[in-house]
């Protein structure tokens, strides 16, 4: 009797395989940067000092828990641009945030210059009634 060999499972399907595995390799490493960049810039803003100062100002504002209650945290993507070079910066973002009785934005725009941020606009913005909420101090300079 004679024994026929059969051909491995890759000897009976490379024709189909490798097309197929090269192009779920190539999305998956396309959606592994994509997300990696999304998670850079997030980590660019939320590590920067108008982030930080915000959201901060924000929270301990009496005004602000008042409209949208406690307790406050972020909520959402961060949209706008921050730009740094050495001493010397732009920051021109909104930051989402929500609280059991509504939403809102943080509206920032500052600027630094010899390693000291002013702040041009900080306010926060309801979203409901369209309602700013300035969390700028008359007196402050700049951070």
């Amino acid at each position: 009797m004679e024994e026929i060999k059969r051909k491995s499972w890759f000897g009976r399907n490379w024709l189909w395989v490798l097309p197929v595995g090269g192009c779920l390799t190539i999305i998956i490493l396309f959606v592994l940067g994509v997300g990696a960049i999304f998670f850079g810039v997030s980590e660019m803003f939320t590590s920067s000092t108008p982030y930080s100062y915000a959201v901060e100002r924000a929270f301990e504002n009496e005004e602000v828990i008042g409209v949208l209650g406690k307790p406050l945290e972020t909520d959402g993507i961060i949209s706008g641009n921050i730009s740094l070079e050495n001493d010397d910066g732009e920051a021109d973002f909104k930051i989402p945030i929500a609280g059991p009785n509504g939403k809102a934005r943080i509206v920032v725009v500052a600027n630094k210059t010899y390693g000291k941020w002013v702040y041009e606009k900080l306010y926060v913005l309801i979203k409901e009634t369209h309602e700013e909420i300035n969390l700028l101090d008359k007196d402050l300079e700049g951070i």
